[in-house]
């Protein structure tokens, strides 16, 4: 288990090399010339209202809902596992959750984090959140409102670009299941209707990448659909080796009460000087958990570094194959 300050020791190398290979300063930079509004933005603040948002509902099967997975019935807590409660709170800038409509008009939601980016104007959410939306897949009101709770959206609503979103390939390829450890995306904003990045606008946290499995304390934040205000829990990661071979790999597990369908694609947070890394997202195995009181991520390795090196340098977004 590792703990404290060993934490940072054996991460610092590992972040500090992805950050630099993406040329980006710790600080994010000064904004370039004024701000203008967004009519983007402006669209989608009025049309995202108090009662669409309320609305929404979980993408898929999520987060600590019953897929009626025929897996060993290890997806769970433990016998005699003490399960860290959860509360609701009015959140933090850098964690918010995503909108948008399916094909039937329905709400959808999603929760992501913002993590520093050299465009200030990135977001970390779950693969199977947003798979949707690479390539030329229609938007469909696709926007990230930062600290959203009771209604408001404190910061304001940042669009996501067209071809803005970053899934990684192999889990195109792969699917949700097969493609489990691959459950990560990026999605590149568009500013508010003030004209402010969203980095400017709210901060971010450091993306910690090769960090390991194992993490104590962890802060994991995350939207359940519906709810009002978004969850928080402390507790740990630790290993978990898949027992389902449907959904293959090797993950980290983590017991928080109450994270339910619409916390996929929250953060999992260590402390880090100045603020926040994050070193996972609910999602993964059982596209995060079949029960509200374990959760899953997929590994943060070179994959993620890839994936993240794509969205910062404008690469083409993958997408399924045709």
């Amino acid at each position: 288990m590792m703990r404290g300050t060993q934490i940072i020791g054996h991460a610092v190398a590992s972040v500090a090399a992805l950050l630099l290979c993406a040329g980006l300063a710790p600080a994010a930079s000064a904004t370039d010339g004024p701000a203008r509004s967004n009519p983007a933005a402006v669209r989608l603040d009025a049309y995202w209202s108090p009662a669409r948002m309320a609305d929404a509902l979980s993408e898929g099967p999520g987060s600590g809902l019953d897929t009626g997975s025929a897996s060993p019935a290890v997806d769970g807590p433990r016998p005699g596992e003490i399960i860290p409660p959860s509360r609701s709170f009015d959140g933090i800038p850098q964690a918010g959750t995503f909108f948008w409509t399916d094909a039937s008009g329905s709400g959808r939601t999603c929760s992501g984090s913002v993590v520093l980016a050299p465009g200030r104007d990135l977001v970390l959410s779950a693969g199977h959140c947003l798979k949707g939306y690479s390539g030329t897949a229609p938007r469909r009101d696709l926007a990230f409102v930062p600290q959203y709770h009771d209604g408001l959206k404190p910061f304001g609503v940042f669009p996501v670009k067209n071809n803005g979103v970053y899934v990684s390939q192999q889990y195109y390829d792969l699917g949700e299941h097969a493609g489990a450890a691959y459950d990560v995306a990026f999605a590149v904003t568009e500013p508010n209707q003030d004209g402010t990045r969203l980095q400017d606008a709210v901060g971010g946290v450091w993306l910690l990448t090769g960090t390991g499995y194992d993490h104590f304390p962890v802060r994991m934040i995350g939207y359940p659909a519906g709810a009002a205000k978004p969850l928080e829990c402390w507790s740990r990661t630790t290993t978990w080796v898949s027992d389902d071979p449907a959904d293959p790999g090797t993950f980290s597990r983590i017991a928080c009460d109450g994270f339910v369908g619409g916390t996929s694609g929250g953060p999992m947070l260590v402390a880090w000087p100045g603020g926040w890394a994050v070193i996972g997202v609910i999602g993964g195995y059982h596209t995060g958990g079949n029960t509200p009181k374990v959760s899953y991520s997929a590994y943060f390795g070179s994959a993620t570094q890839s994936l993240y090196r794509a969205a910062t340098t404008g690469a083409p977004p993958a997408g399924p194959a045709s």
